[in-house]
């Protein structure tokens, strides 16, 4: 486990980093709408680049959405005092990932598992 000065220091960037992209998903809430066919307004892109800029657009905003789920998800682990352990096995997240990667809830071997079986492969257990 972290010790308090890591905590805390690893409890503000979460804080900062939920902040950061809540701001960006209410920035791009509108990046989605509806197509425009309007050649005046759109200028020289075709409704097929209007479309894939509008799907990378969503993409994005679901990419975002996640990182917040995962930011959220360690924040409640930081005040229920469970951050720091595995949420796999409940040992300890080694100090540098978290250094790396607050928002992480596995250790190392148990992240390659989880990996690997989403990848398709079997779990090595």
């Amino acid at each position: 486990m972290p010790t308090e000065e890591v905590h805390k220091s690893l409890e503000l960037k979460q804080r900062a980093q939920r902040t950061e992209i809540a701001a960006a998903l209410a920035l791009s809430m509108g990046d989605g709408n509806i197509v425009e066919l309007d050649q005046q307004r759109v200028g020289r892109l075709s409704r097929m680049d209007a479309m894939a800029q509008m799907e990378m657009s969503r993409a994005t905003r679901a990419r975002m959405q996640k990182e917040l789920r995962r930011v959220d998800a360690a924040i409640a682990r930081l005040e229920s005092g469970r951050f720091g352990a595995c949420c796999r096995c409940q040992e300890s997240i080694e100090a540098s990932r978290l250094q790396s990667d607050p928002a992480t809830p596995f250790c190392l071997p148990c992240f390659k598992e989880v990996s690997e079986h989403r990848e398709g492969g079997a779990p090595r257990r």
